[in-house]
């Protein structure tokens, strides 16, 4: 069938150099492109928007800057439940300084309950909400124009958008009151210093690309980029989410290079030893068209490396029936009861992350080494001694080196960062360790000079005209609002808002193990408001049937003014539950799927005692 008749599917939970291991044999050996992460469910967005943006992926701030902003606005992020380390550091140094909390998010979270301000805008129109912001600023003569003339190009293309969105437009879309949008655009560009973190409220929407760039607009125009309590942070979605970014070769080539760039592909193809016209000229299938060429009969065959798309993807009847076209699929993981190993010819069972050795990289571009603390049990095997034995089958004569020890793979990556914008030239394991994680950039030359890593935080895009486009300036980018969501009507009247809780993680693959995790959370249930259960005669505890247009579910209704009457809010964890209800639009830029905006009905269910027993049969593993 030809070498793009298989596709590879990673994630963003293994070791750096584990992806870089699989980056070189999957571009330089196998051949494939169609190559992605599961980090397109989470971080894509963010990733296009940065792009966009700024010439290229990488966030410009740290998580020290939570100790010098004036002025904090949380995009669609919960930090308690999402991310409750990072919480207590941003709720420690508020404490400590007083600055304003702006919480933008339709539903009331942990997070909003403590915010200054509260913005529970209608689902998907943070675009709206930003372009009104930005109007404000500029018709009031609040952007730091003296950043703008050095730093960026496009403002007047952006000023003939935003005059389109005065507050009161803006407000009538946005579900909120026109005070409000004047009130947190003031309390912004007046900030000394004002920051933006954003998770996957922004990113998991048809417009979530243009909800990332829209933040950088809002940060470009008041001069908060580059400066210590002024940035756009992405808050990543798993724990190594920036090393797949960085290092897997998954959008292209190692350390942000293109496959759309010549150079690129010959400086690769000359460190690894393969002929450069065996890399493809543009990079292939997104995870979620994968699915869809599946379906055509275009892909036959599927390897599967941590990550479990029965469980995780939009619409399961849709890639249920994809999985079982397939002509051969390999499911690589550390467990081998996933939903998606059902579908495998082949299982690989790979070890965690506490039983092998490699560095992973935070949000905030800090690379910290993993060391193991035991061996995998029976025959599992590192991801890494996996890809190896793999690289052995397609690079018989060894035309291709590959190290066997994370340490040896490490200076390799280190030895091709010299001069690009994720420079690690500087570091070594041994290094990492001693200073208990370094940020990148950190360069050879810094390391021979006897400098020491900060200690503190390091961000990017720190002197005028420094960004990534030729040019040296990060571009402010015109965003008309596109309402291309599924929205509530007649026969699905209420919005359905997905999102994760404190007590487990993704799907569940792990957590769904831990008798203490499923204790506190045990079923799927969704959060409705007390007046909208009044109506339907629904009662706490009872279970009831959501219905969309793809499919059904069975949940436990709880009453709670989190949400406002025309929402539900349904936990995503739980196989074969929330994504049999969601849509799966894909945002054009970025791929990503917009999980937090699909329209259901509610229905009441008879007979409880059958409810009670789909319910048990979601939860089993």
């Amino acid at each position: 069938y030809g070498r793009d008749s298989v596709a590879v599917i990673s994630t963003g939970q293994m070791l750096t150099e584990e992806f870089y291991t699989l980056g070189k044999l999957t571009r330089g050996l196998i051949g494939t492109n169609n190559y992605d992460g599961n980090t397109t469910l989470c971080m894509a967005s963010a990733v296009s928007g940065y792009k966009r943006s700024f010439g290229s992926d990488g966030p410009p701030g740290c998580y020290e800057d939570f100790e010098h902003t004036d002025c904090l606005i949380a995009w669609g992020s919960n930090l308690p439940e999402q991310h409750p380390i990072i919480y207590w550091r941003m709720k420690e140094a508020q404490e400590k300084r007083g600055f304003p909390l702006i919480v933008v998010d339709p539903r009331v979270t942990m997070l909003a309950q403590n915010a200054d301000r509260h913005l529970p805008i209608t689902p998907g129109t943070d675009v709206v909400l930003q372009n009104a912001l930005m109007h404000v600023i500029l018709n009031e003569g609040l952007q730091d124009q003296t950043y703008i003339d050095a730093n960026t190009t496009g403002l007047e293309a952006l000023r003939a958008e935003v005059q389109k969105y005065d507050p009161v437009t803006a407000a009538k879309i946005c579900g909120i009151d026109e005070d409000s949008i004047r009130h947190v655009a003031r309390l912004f560009a007046n900030a000394g210093a004002a920051m933006q973190i954003w998770t996957m409220g922004i990113n998991q929407s048809t417009h979530g690309s243009d909800g990332v760039v829209g933040i950088n607009n809002l940060a470009l125009l008041t001069g908060n980029i580059g400066k210590p309590g002024g940035t756009s942070l992405s808050i990543t979605g798993q724990c190594n989410a920036m090393g797949t970014r960085e290092w897997s070769s998954c959008s292209g080539l190692p350390n942000y290079r293109l496959l759309e760039v010549p150079e690129h592909r010959a400086e690769i193809a000359r460190f690894w030893n393969v002929d450069p016209e065996f890399f493809p000229k543009k990079r292939g299938m997104f995870q979620t068209d994968i699915y869809h060429a599946i379906e055509s009969g275009q892909i036959k065959g599927l390897w599967l490396i941590a990550t479990n798309p029965m469980s995780s993807l939009p619409n399961t009847a849709r890639i249920r029936r994809a999985m079982e076209k397939l002509e051969f699929c390999a499911v690589q993981d550390c467990y081998q009861d996933t939903e998606s190993a059902q579908y495998a010819h082949v299982y690989l069972p790979a070890g965690t992350w506490a039983e092998k050795e490699g560095v992973m990289t935070n949000t905030e571009r800090r690379i910290n080494l993993v060391k193991p603390i035991s061996t995998p049990p029976g025959e599992a095997k590192p991801d890494l001694w996996i890809f190896n034995r793999m690289a052995e089958r397609f690079n018989r004569e060894g035309r291709v080196k590959f190290p066997e020890q994370a340490p040896e793979i490490f200076l390799e990556m280190a030895s091709i960062s010299t001069g690009r914008l994720a420079d690690i030239s500087g570091m070594n394991h041994a290094l990492i360790e001693r200073n208990r994680g370094i940020q990148w950039p950190y360069t050879r030359e810094q390391a021979e000079r006897g400098e020491a890593p900060p200690s503190g935080g390091k961000r990017l895009y720190t002197r005028d005209a420094s960004f990534s486009y030729p040019d040296g300036r990060a571009k402010l980018i015109p965003l008309p609002f596109i309402d291309n969501n599924e929205v509530p009507d007649e026969k699905f009247p209420v919005w359905l808002n997905t999102g994760r809780l404190i007590e487990h993680w993704h799907g569940r693959t792990k957590t769904g193990k831990i008798g203490n995790n499923n204790k506190y959370s045990p079923i799927p249930f969704i959060e409705i408001n007390p007046d909208l259960a009044s109506e339907l005669g629904i009662r706490r505890g009872d279970y009831v049937r959501l219905v969309s247009r793809r499919s059904d579910a069975v949940v436990m209704a709880q009453p709670t003014q989190r949400v406002p009457k025309n929402m539900v809010f349904l936990p995503f964890h739980f196989h074969d539950c929330a994504n049999r209800l969601t849509l799966g639009l894909l945002d054009p830029h970025s791929r990503q799927p917009a999980y937090k905006q699909s329209a259901v009905r509610i229905e009441p269910i008879a007979d409880q005692r059958a409810a009670a027993r789909l319910s048990m049969e979601m939860r089993k593993f």
